[in-house]
């Protein structure tokens, strides 16, 4: 059962961390956004829930016990130092939580720690295809410094963001159980 989102918010599209949230308040699961900095809409749609989760009880309860009540989407700023977010989330990650990222270094490591993986194209990893994806990274990145292969990230696309989407449904789906 996943029961933990681990974001790997620093470079994140816009659009994939609003797939994230709405999918995070859809199913009630812990989100925490990772990043050097604060990311704006992280914190807006974090501030509206807290507003939204305390406004019912606001006749019944006092400030302080309103002030209890908090969302379950969080933003970790972390010093902005090489690796720091990275680090962060390999710390965090455990059986149970899936971590969301582009760095498949980053996505390895979370995996050799009981973590589901999914990139914002919306391939899931494990333990054999993510050994194969940096196998054939290294290599690329060998030819590339030798001059021989130039490889480019393709922009993403409508087709990317909606295999992300689909991806992400179909992780927490299956494992909601």
């Amino acid at each position: 059962m996943i029961d933990l989102l681990l974001i790997d918010a620093d470079s994140m599209p816009v659009r994939h961390r609003s797939i994230i949230l709405r999918r995070s308040l859809k199913d009630g699961i812990e989100t925490l956004f990772v990043a050097d900095r604060t990311l704006k809409d992280v914190e807006e749609a974090r501030s509206a829930h807290t507003a939204s989760l305390r406004e019912p009880l606001r006749p019944s309860l006092s400030k302080e016990e309103l002030r209890k009540i908090r969302s379950w989407i969080h933003m970790l700023t972390v010093e902005s130092a090489d690796g720091a977010a990275d680090d962060k989330i390999v710390e965090l990650a455990r059986p149970g939580a899936l971590v969301i990222s582009h760095d498949m270094p980053l996505l390895e490591r979370v995996i050799a720690k009981g973590a589901m993986a999914l990139d914002d194209r919306g391939n899931v990893w494990d333990e054999g295809n993510i050994r194969e994806r940096l196998s054939a990274r290294s290599t690329n990145m060998a030819l590339r410094e030798m001059g021989v292969f130039d490889e480019r990230t393709r922009r993403f696309d409508m087709k990317d963001i909606e295999g992300f989407a689909n991806s992400l449904d179909s992780i927490l789906i299956k494992n909601a159980e």
